[in-house]
This record gives C-alpha cells, structure tokens and sequence, in this order.
C-alpha cells in the first residue's frame, strides 16, 4: 500500500521554490546527478563475469533544458516522489498557470468522493394520473437527472419500453423537467457561439448538448440538415435552425431566438459538402423535441414540450440508467469532454447538499474541498472543465494533490496512457516506464500531469503547466477556434513535455 505525503510545510517549501527559477529541494540538487550505475542489466563476458558499464553523463540543467526549448510566455512544471513528497526538480513551481483540461483530474477525485464509483444518472418517464386503454390521464414527464452521456439512442430505449406498456396518448401535458442541475446557456463566456465543446448545460442533457449540422451542394443551392445524430439514430430537429447567407466572413453568427437557436452560415465558406457539430442552448427543449418524433414512430400521440416542475405524486413508467461513474469519468479523461466534466462537478456539489446555480459556485465548493482533503491550497478553478481562461493552479499544488491522491487511489486506472517517446516524438516501444496523464490545450496554452512508474520501484507525480497570456489575449472571439500560430506554439510545449518526461524517467530517488 502507498504510503500518502503529508506536505506540513507547503509554504515554507513554496517559499524556497518561488525564488529561484530552476530549484531542486532534494539534497544537494541530487535531482541534477545522474544514476551512479546504469538502471539496465549489466552485459556479461565469456566466463559469466559482469562488466561494468560507465553511467551516463550527467543530466543538462533544468533551466536550460527549459530555456532552450524556444517557448514563448510562462512556464512551471514540478516532479516529485509520489509517496515522500520530495520535490526532486522543478522550474517556477509556484506559478499559477491556466490547467486546462488537467482540471477534469481534479474533478474526477471530486465527482468520485461525494457520488461514489457505482454512481448512476437516471432518466424516467413519469406519469401524473392511470392509464386508460393506452392513454395517460394527467400529463407526461421526461424527467433528467444530468446525464450527460445521454444520446437519442438511449431516448428510443424509454419510448420503447412505452410502447410495450402499450401507452399511445396523454390527456394533460408534456413536461420536461431539469431541474436536477442548473440550467446554463454555455460553459465559457469568452468562447466562439459556434463551437461543440462549449454548450449548454441542464438536468435534461442529450448528445452532449451538441446537433449534426450537414450540408451538401446541389443545382439549386445547399441542402441542409440539422439531426440529433446518434450511434444509430438521426432524428431531424428544428429547436436548432440554420441559414445559408451569401457571405464570406463571419463563417457563422448566431442569435437566440427563445425557444430556438437562429444559426446562419457564410455560403462562400461550405464548400461542395460537409459537416460539423454545433452547441446547443437549448438542452431540455432540444431532448423533448426528439423524444416527441421518436415517440411519434411508435405511435405514441404527445403535445408539444414545455419545461415545467416534476410533479411529486408522479409515478414512474420507464427509466434508464447510464453506465456507472468510473466508466462515465474514465471516458471523460481520455476524450475531455467538458460537458461531462461540468456535469460531474455540479452533480457531486449537489449531492453535498450545496444549493449551487453556477459554474463558478461549485468550483469554489471543489477548490475548497481540495484544500480541506489534500491540503492543497493552490487551486483556483473556475469551472469544472478548465475550459475557463481564469482557472489557475500551480504545478506543485498539482502534483501534490495527485501525489495526495495516491499511486493506490482512483485516478492512475483511469488516466490515458502516455506513450513515452523521444526527442524526435518516435514512440519508444522497448521501454518498462509507465506514464498515466491526463492533458490539456487551449489557445496558447498547454498541460500535462499525472503518475510516472519508472524502473527501480520509483512512483513519480508530475504537473507541466504553459501559457503565453499576451498571445491568446490578441485573439478575437469570432477567431478563437484555430487561431494563427496557436498550433505550432502548442506544437513546441509538447516537445518540451516529451523531453521532461523522458528526462524524469531517469532522475534518481534518495
């Protein structure tokens, strides 16, 4: 069993880092020698007589390692032994820096804590009154618990179990209610209207809250669709409308119409066909809308949606259950998609009692439970994602709260892989280090932390944290999708956590 850290001394340790640039807490800057003997067998001569093979050379220092790497903006990055806490090396450590998707780790330890492992989100179809030759007496409910991995193939699932109930009617209402999480138009503010990973947010969710906008050129013009795509269904919608308008520039504007979504499209920029994912703000009447199409395919007659109340004396006639939270968590760390983050995070505040409206309220409860469970004080989120610009965390709280969490805890099985590579970014396949990480890129912005497991019975925590805030700050909102020199920017701090991390799989532990 590992033994869990305990940073008594966190400030005092920040101190010393913060003022160096380059720092190294382990004795005499051990982090910086290399291993006396080499960690790989030792070859053999004729007679079986072991020959000793020179060490390598010494490590280059960590600063000009950093320095030479050509990376614009600021820079942190911290390793340590995940069992002892002892920093073996590290560059501006206390810095606080934009997490990006590595946030979604934090949030996964939160979501697990207060929800459980085996936690399951429900979605029920409830009715008010008795059902008479197949016609519900009173209203109709779809009712959502946040489920964020609901897609119209799990819908037709309770249409399904409908049918064979033989219902094919209601007399009241059809209500939709979502209320079981705030409903919020979008997760960030600051970014494109148009782009997927930012939608909206509700108890009622449904393809990530995102619709299948596809167009093809024909004779006369486009022909265009906008579905609520899923594994194995394509149910057209109209809560989402788009036009095509002869124009160049702005590629696609939006405006909120209510209860609708008003898209246009620059026609000069489609192209002979296509098709992307567009957000969409309207969640629960989006979800209702295709529930009413599905059930109209089985012959089921409904009014049209209305959001309203879940009625307490209603009874249950269909429910779906997703998959449980660690599947649910381990698919969101190796996709990183922010509506299950954001989803997790205000369900687990909500199973704390707290009664949160908001992104940044529940983040701060997160923050807060952070501090008291792993005494990292560090960690300013704003959301749950990292999608918001304004989240910062230092890269030893970072490492210091996974360390916290443990080599024997939750988050290394359900990590991605890191595949280790070279300097040239060729995989390196005959290798026995193990990497589980969890990474994040926004414009100008890039991470990584996680666990490494090295020869030698050595378990590492590592946090990488870069930005160039002047860079993203020049980028308009309409542009912000794939901003010029984003990519190539993003290009050289991976390189530069690949160096780090073949650098550390080598460090010696005290």
């Amino acid at each position: 069993m590992a033994k869990r850290i305990d940073i008594t001394s966190r400030r005092a340790l920040l101190a010393g880092l913060a003022a160096g640039v380059a720092t190294s807490v382990s004795a005499q800057q051990a982090s910086l020698i290399a291993p006396r003997t080499s960690i790989r067998p030792l070859p053999r001569g004729e007679e079986g007589v072991v020959r000793e093979r020179p060490a390598p050379p010494p490590l280059a220092d960590l600063a000009s390692v950093v320095e030479g790497a050509g990376l614009s903006g600021q820079f942190s990055c911290v390793v340590m032994d995940a069992h002892t806490g002892e920093v073996l090396e590290a560059y501006q450590p206390a810095l606080s820096l934009p997490p990006a998707s590595v946030a979604k780790s934090l949030t996964t330890l939160y979501a697990l804590d207060a929800l459980g492992p085996g936690y399951r989100f429900k979605t029920r179809v409830l009715a008010t009154g008795p059902t008479v030759n197949g016609v519900i007496q009173g209203d109709i409910v779809l009712a959502g618990g946040g489920d964020p991995t609901l897609e119209s193939d799990g819908l037709a699932t309770l249409v399904d179990k409908l049918a064979q109930a033989g219902i094919n009617g209601v007399t009241g209402r059809f209500i939709l209610a979502d209320a079981a999480l705030p409903s919020l138009r979008m997760i960030d503010k600051d970014q494109p209207d148009h782009v997927g990973y930012n939608p909206a947010i509700s108890g009622l969710n449904l393809n990530f809250n995102r619709v299948f906008f596809e167009w093809k050129r024909e004779s006369a013009g486009y022909d265009i669709t906008m579905e609520a795509r899923s594994a194995g269904l394509r149910p057209p919608v109209s809560v989402a409308r788009m036009r095509v308008v002869d124009r160049k520039v702005p590629v696609y504007t939006y405006e909120d119409e209510g209860d609708r979504d008003g898209w246009t499209v620059a026609k000069g920029a489609l192209g002979k066909g296509g098709g992307r994912w567009l957000p969409v703000r309207n969640p629960s009447l989006y979800a209702g809308e295709v529930f009413l199409t599905l059930a109209k395919d089985k012959g089921i007659r409904l009014p049209e949606p209305e959001t309203g109340a879940l009625p307490d004396d209603a009874r249950i006639l269909a429910e779906r259950s997703s998959a449980d939270l660690r599947r649910i968590l381990k698919d969101m760390l190796k996709y990183s998609t922010n509506l299950t983050a954001e989803t997790v995070g205000l369900a687990a505040s909500r199973a704390r009692g707290l009664p949160v409206t908001s992104l940044r309220e529940s983040s701060a409860a997160m923050n807060l439970w952070l501090m008291q469970r792993y005494g990292v004080e560090d960690v300013a989120l704003v959301d749950h994602s990292g999608l918001g610009e304004d989240s910062r965390v230092s890269s030893y709280a970072m490492a210091a709260g996974l360390a916290k969490a443990g080599f024997d805890g939750p988050l290394p099985e359900l990590m991605k892989p890191v595949t280790p590579r070279d300097e040239e970014g060729k995989a390196v396949s005959n290798t026995r280090v193990r990497i589980q990480a969890k990474t994040g890129t926004l414009n100008f912005a890039s991470a990584l932390a996680g666990y490494i497991s090295a020869p030698g019975e050595r378990e590492l925590t590592f946090a990488i944290f870069s930005v160039n805030l002047e860079e993203r700050a020049k980028i308009p909102k309409e542009d912000r999708e794939r901003p010029d020199g984003s990519r190539a920017w993003n290009a050289r701090s991976r390189r530069l956590q690949r160096t780090l991390l073949t650098r550390w799989a080598k460090l010696p532990v005290n």
